[in-house]
């Protein structure tokens, strides 16, 4: 998707201001990180939060953390008791992980494929994020659906995929996966999907209650 840099400046402008805590961790990921753009943000940072809040959830489940941004910003809305499962794939960030969630003990954090992981939890989601590997979200959503909450909120991020989806050359197997996925999720009408075109888009569903 063709991104517009000054209507991003104004839209950053105009929202609630980033954290200090996560302005410092998005530098870091940009300066020490391969693919650094991948890092949630301000704007998605701040539309999670704001969701999280929304649901108050006990129970939330995170796949793919990356360097931690989107977890830190999930958890703004945890309630006190709750606990996050965040599940990251890469082994090489987990003792990084490990620190920088060592403050909150509500978040807990497993190194290893979100397809093994996801059965071994116990369920009762109330909020879940899906931002692992694009090849497998159809997978991770049909893992996910029998464990959630009744009334839970499912979101899937990057579902637009910098406008690849609707470029008939681009076959690669990751756009491929968010086709998939976004043609199921389409289909699911009781989940009442809606996909917003922030950044690379977001996709929001709710389990019916």
């Amino acid at each position: 998707m063709e991104r517009d840099p000054e209507l991003e400046e104004y839209i950053l402008g105009h929202i609630a201001p980033e954290p200090e805590h996560l302005k410092r961790l998005g530098r870091h990921t940009q300066l020490h990180h391969l693919y650094g753009h991948q890092c949630s943000g301000h704007l998605l940072g701040r539309t999670l939060s704001m969701i999280s809040a929304m649901v108050a959830p006990s129970r939330v489940i995170e796949l793919g953390c990356f360097t931690g941004y989107s977890t830190l910003c999930l958890a703004e809305g945890l309630r006190p008791d709750g606990q996050l499962h965040t599940v990251e794939i890469n082994d090489e960030d987990a003792d990084e992980l490990s620190e920088r969630f060592a403050s909150d003990p509500r978040i807990h954090l497993h190194i290893g494929d979100a397809l093994e992981i996801i059965p071994s939890l116990p369920g009762g989601w109330d909020l879940a994020f899906i931002d692992a590997n694009k090849r497998n979200y159809c997978d991770y959503l049909a893992l996910l659906l029998p464990q959630m909450s009744p009334g839970s909120i499912i979101l899937a991020d990057n579902t637009l995929w910098g406008g690849k989806i609707t470029d008939a050359s681009s076959h690669d197997a990751q756009t491929e996966g968010i086709r998939r996925f976004n043609d199921l999720v389409a289909s699911m009408t009781h989940l009442k999907p809606v996909i917003l075109p922030l950044r690379d888009g977001l996709t929001i569903m709710r389990v019916p209650s």
